[in-house]
């Protein structure tokens, strides 16, 4: 069953579901819109390579983050988000992005029960011109689900990658 938005304001109300910092006026009927936050990455041509040095931090230096057609990066919400062991979530892109030609992630939109952090999003611009975005801006918007029982081994268990991240986390697997 997919949550309302009395059923998201009454999790977050109670504590069960957090989205830090929330702000009720993202609620939306049935998901919560979440922002672009910042640094961004645009990952290394070579696997194995660590990108550290791709790191762009377009909030100092320019104010926005230009994404040409083709380009691929990695981004992350402004928003961490606290999972409850009773919910999944998905985020999807906003209709008006994808409009545009920008998707918001390739195939992780899954955020498992459990998870706690702020979420990477992996945006690419497959339309037919530049699309300029600013940290701040509402990039795309995360729904609940509630479980038909608790899960059992919650994301953050042992070889939970990605819990607690902070800005756009790379991959964890190994292309060597």
């Amino acid at each position: 069953m997919v949550l309302s938005d009395t059923d998201i304001m009454a999790a977050v109300s109670s504590g069960d579901l957090s989205i830090d910092p929330y702000d009720h006026t993202n609620v939306e009927p049935a998901s919560v819109d979440l922002r672009l936050g910042s640094p961004f990455k645009r990952p290394p041509a070579h696997p194995g390579v660590s990108s550290d040095d791709n790191t762009i931090d377009w909030v100092e230096e320019h104010g926005t983050l230009r994404v040409d057609p083709g380009d691929f990066v990695l981004a992350t919400t402004h928003e961490s988000v606290s999972i409850p062991d009773t919910l999944v979530a998905k985020v999807e892109g906003r209709s008006s992005l994808g409009r545009v030609g920008l998707s918001i992630h390739q195939t992780a939109g899954y955020i498992d029960p459990g998870f706690t952090g702020q979420i990477t999003l992996e945006i690419t611009n497959s339309g037919p011109r530049q699309i300029v975005l600013e940290p701040g801006d509402r990039i795309c918007q995360i729904r609940f689900n509630r479980l038909s029982s608790p899960a059992t081994t919650p994301y953050g268990h042992d070889g939970s990658h990605y819990q607690h991240q902070t800005g756009p986390t790379e991959s964890q697997l190994s292309f060597e």
